[in-house]
């Protein structure tokens, strides 16, 4: 099986800079490896849901200039046939096989109370040994991490494997929420699987959700090929203030840059130089294809 790697955008706010980057570069390893790219769009999240994010995506992707071999043709495509609330059954299916390993607790913390507690945002085992049972009414499901745990996998153009200490930097991630919807790592590590992918681009600040993944590829039957995936975690584009780009903080769009009449070569010149590719690589979506080499 050839390159398999897909773009990812969530519908929870207008695409920016940042987005298009990754976007550009993951078509690029794509096509220079003359592999496939599936677009998935991960919208579990339904509270911040808009049909006008949704319609985003399609017109961003076809302003860029991208094509994709798999996924949804429109937004109503998208609803019929892609949403990732097709596939509740299947991520709820692994949640029920990691639970019955007795590798999940329930945790009852409030967000006010994992606040007050938690050291750098990572979830200190409040209710680790509280043994709630699963069933208990109105709490969240976190995988219960060994002590010192890490985990290892294949990260581009690197000799040896990456090694992350996820109990460091994630903590027992939730793995089901207090709603009893699947989280976004048993969500997105099942779609990966349902589409046979083995080449993830994603920015670095997703690197913690890399292992916690690959930690529960470790637990589940038939998650080997996701062990077996190369991964690219690209550095974040900021903004004048030196923060990460952010659609919920209300970064400058590519809408907004549409609709100003700016034309996408402005973003390839960009992330050519963003990536510290050679100035010719800017002057189209093509020139990244012959600026990227081939995966191995």
């Amino acid at each position: 099986m050839g390159l398999r790697t897909r773009i990812a955008p969530t519908p929870s706010g207008f695409l920016h800079m940042g987005n298009g980057v990754s976007f550009v570069l993951t078509w690029a390893l794509a096509q220079a490896a003359g592999g496939a790219i599936l677009l998935r769009i991960d919208d579990l999240d339904r509270a911040r849901f808009r049909m006008e994010y949704l319609d985003d995506i399609f017109f961003t992707l076809d302003w860029l200039g991208i094509e994709y071999a798999e996924g949804p043709a429109s937004p109503q495509d998208f609803l019929d046939n892609f949403s990732q609330l097709h596939r509740i059954d299947l991520y709820r299916e692994a949640v029920a096989q990691l639970a019955g390993q007795n590798l999940l607790y329930a945790c009852d913390c409030s967000r006010k109370r994992i606040r007050e507690y938690a050291q750098d945002h990572i979830y200190p085992g409040l209710c680790r040994d509280k043994n709630l049972p699963l069933e208990t009414p109105d709490t969240a499901w976190r995988a219960r991490l060994p002590a010192h745990c890490k985990v290892q996998f294949r990260e581009w153009k690197q000799p040896a494997p990456r090694t992350l200490d996820l109990e460091s930097c994630m903590g027992d991630f939730v793995v089901r929420q207090k709603d009893e919807m699947p989280a976004y790592q048993v969500a997105s590590l099942c779609d990966d699987l349902h589409w046979n992918i083995n080449f993830v681009v994603r920015g670095i600040d997703l690197l913690p959700s890399t292992g916690a993944q690959v930690w529960l590829a470790q637990h589940l039957p038939h998650a080997g090929p996701f062990r077996e995936a190369e991964f690219l975690h690209h550095p974040l584009l900021s903004d004048a203030a030196g923060e990460k780009l952010s659609k919920s903080a209300g970064a400058a769009s590519l809408f907004a840059w549409r609709e100003a009449g700016r034309s996408p070569q402005a973003l390839y010149r960009q992330a050519a130089q963003w990536l510290g590719l050679p100035a010719e690589a800017g002057a189209s979506i093509d020139g990244f294809v012959n600026a990227i080499k081939t995966p191995q």
